[in-house]
């Protein structure tokens, strides 16, 4: 069954930039990311911001498509058909395919609109049985 992680930003850090500190990290530990976008402005806003957030940092990604390759897929209207390690929804919504995934993180901003949004994501997981964890993250 799919686990479900919620971290929830106590500060205000851009939910965009968690999510790159978060890709990060699930791709340093050999994962492969279906990060799943509300539009194609967000889509294309985290396409940019993952190849500039850190310095240091080297994530390969690209947009979902039929021959995409990377580990790191970004994409707001397709299915995922390449693999379902990670799902990172940065979507209001559910992705109907989410329990395809071993794992899924919702990322909950600390906007109120976007938490009430969150909270219902939470009770639709809870409801239907999914194991769920709860991270609070102190802002970078």
């Amino acid at each position: 069954m799919t686990q479900v992680d919620f971290y929830q930003i106590e500060s205000s850090e851009d939910p965009l930039v968690f999510a790159c500190r978060l890709i990060e990290k699930v791709y340093r530990l050999g994962h492969q990311i279906h990060v799943h976008v509300s539009s194609e402005t967000q889509a294309s806003a985290l396409d940019a911001l993952l190849w500039s957030f850190k310095a240091t940092a080297f994530i390969p990604h690209e947009r979902a498509q039929e021959n995409a390759r990377a580990p790191v897929l970004i994409c707001h209207e397709a299915v995922p058909v390449k693999h379902h390690d990670v799902l990172i929804n940065l979507n209001p919504g559910i992705p109907e395919f989410f329990s395809r995934f071993n794992r899924v993180a919702e990322i909950v901003p600390k906007d109120d609109e976007k938490r009430d949004a969150a909270r219902e994501r939470f009770r639709f997981y809870k409801t239907r049985g999914y194991p769920l964890k709860y991270h609070k993250m102190a802002g970078r």
